[in-house]
């Protein structure tokens, strides 16, 4: 069965407050807050796979310290774009 559109989108925003780490519990939200309603359906399930990755290593993709994985090398970006709109 596939999900609802709407349903992903709620799902995923929990997810994105709900972290391991604090900093990412402050970008994520952010970032889903404005982004996640727009977004089509493959790049939702992107991520929603970007979501089950380490917070550690998320927070060190988003920061610049380490390059992120291919896969999500475009939306790790918007993530830093819209932080730095957005600082915390």
């Amino acid at each position: 069965m596939t999900e609802i559109h709407e349903h992903k989108v709620k799902r995923l925003h929990m997810r994105s407050m709900r972290r391991g780490i604090k900093e990412m519990d402050l970008i994520l939200p952010s970032y889903a807050s404005t982004r996640l309603a727009v977004m089509d359906d493959a790049t939702l399930s992107l991520y929603d796979d970007l979501l089950s990755e380490n917070d550690h290593d998320l927070y060190q993709w988003v920061t610049g310290q380490t390059l992120p994985p291919q896969e999500y090398a475009i939306l790790i970006g918007e993530i830093q774009a819209h932080l730095a709109e957005n600082p915390l």
